[in-house]
């Protein structure tokens, strides 16, 4: 009997082969495959315990395989061993030379993994993933090959074309409780391409902006997932326009857990202030909104809904942000840039007071006149 497609079928305890090999380019699909094989044969509290990553090169066969045959902890009885390498382009010097070698199956690889195959470990599942452009000839595909039937599931990673892309990008948005209509979807990929792994980023932050609204439509596309705007900046930009300090802190203690440059998060920071800051200054010179609005936000067309409920929320904030205020945010920010430049020190810290300040400044602001507009989503 045949094992499900990994890549759309259920995965069941009772219907598992011990092994599965990926191979390809869209290695995003191997990963959510482990995602849903953790979920399904991991309890929530025993997620630390029940997958072992390697990389081959680091790590050689025989010391996966000890893995592999290890009894599972008590409270996690399935184990998951996961071995990824990448597949890089070699020139043909390299290849003379057999760099790369310790990716290759020695004889004794070859005997320890069919020995293996042949008396697997009970509720362990091994997955090998192999990145990059990896054909059906390649040697580690042809070994997994050849090895008994019903042992290991051989899954090519192939680029989704529109249509299976546009399947995908449906079931992830069903996932998270939303629809898309066709022209946001085909938006979408125009954005982020057939990169699944760009394209899941993209569709978290229009979930996430969507908020209660059940369809993603185009000019949310458009508003949220801009060609470089990564999902720490958007949320950045939304806790700031919301005048939000619980949600500001929480993104900047992500964006640093995250690894985030600190320059790049005070350039998000300080681009807001000084957008707010050159608005302010145009409706003091009189300027027309339409054509200060049409300046930050090119791409909302004006018989679009969305159009009038950014509009608003620009207008509203600038109205009840003193001009002093956006200084004031554009001066210390300037002043953080510079000891992170200058000094070692820990911007850190330095970004979280500032936030505090400005939202308490905020509220005591004389220009208050009702409550500041929380962004949608």
């Amino acid at each position: 009997m045949a094992f499900p497609d990994p890549l759309s079928g259920g995965i069941r305890e009772d219907h598992l082969p011990p092994g599965y090999v990926f191979y390809g380019e869209e290695d995003y699909l191997a990963d959510e495959f482990v995602h849903k094989l953790r979920k399904a044969l991991i309890s929530p509290e025993a997620q630390a315990f029940g997958l072992e990553r390697f990389e081959l090169g680091q790590v050689r066969w025989p010391e996966i395989i000890d893995t592999a045959r290890t009894a599972p902890f008590f409270f996690s009885p399935w184990r998951i061993v996961v071995v990824r390498t990448v597949e890089e382009k070699k020139s043909a010097k390299e290849a003379g030379e057999g760099k790369g070698d310790s990716k290759k199956l020695s004889s004794l690889d070859e005997k320890i993994l069919r020995e293996y195959f042949r008396s697997p470990a009970s509720r362990t599942v091994l997955v090998v993933v192999i990145s990059g452009i990896v054909k059906k000839t390649h040697p580690l595909v042809r070994f997994f090959d050849s090895l008994k039937p019903r042992t290991v599931v051989l899954v090519e990673m192939k680029r989704l074309k529109r249509q299976a892309l546009e399947g995908w990008m449906t079931e992830r948005l069903a996932s998270l409780g939303k629809s898309a209509t066709q022209e946001a979807l085909a938006r979408l990929e125009e954005v982020a391409g057939s990169d699944l792994r760009r394209i899941d980023q993209e569709i978290e932050k229009l979930a996430n902006y969507a908020a209660d609204r059940r369809r993603i439509e185009i000019e949310d596309v458009l508003q949220v997932c801009e060609w470089t705007r990564s999902f720490i900046e958007w949320e950045l930009t939304e806790a700031l326009k919301g005048v939000d300090q619980k949600r500001l802190l929480l993104t900047l203690g992500r964006a640093f857990k995250e690894g985030e440059r600190p320059e790049n998060v005070i350039r998000v920071l300080a681009n807001f202030f000084r957008d707010l800051l050159l608005a302010k200054l145009w409706l003091k010179e009189g300027r027309d909104r339409k054509e200060i609005f049409g300046f930050f936000k090119p791409q909302l067309q004006e018989t679009w809904s969305l159009y009038a409920t950014e509009f608003k929320a620009l207008f509203s904030l600038l109205e009840r942000l003193s001009l002093g205020e956006i200084l004031w945010a554009v001066r210390e920010l300037e002043k953080i840039d510079l000891s992170l430049k200058s000094q070692d020190v820990a911007i850190g810290p330095l970004l979280e007071r500032f936030v505090v300040e400005f939202c308490r400044r905020l509220k005591k602001s004389p220009e208050r006149k009702g409550p500041i507009w929380k962004a949608t989503g």
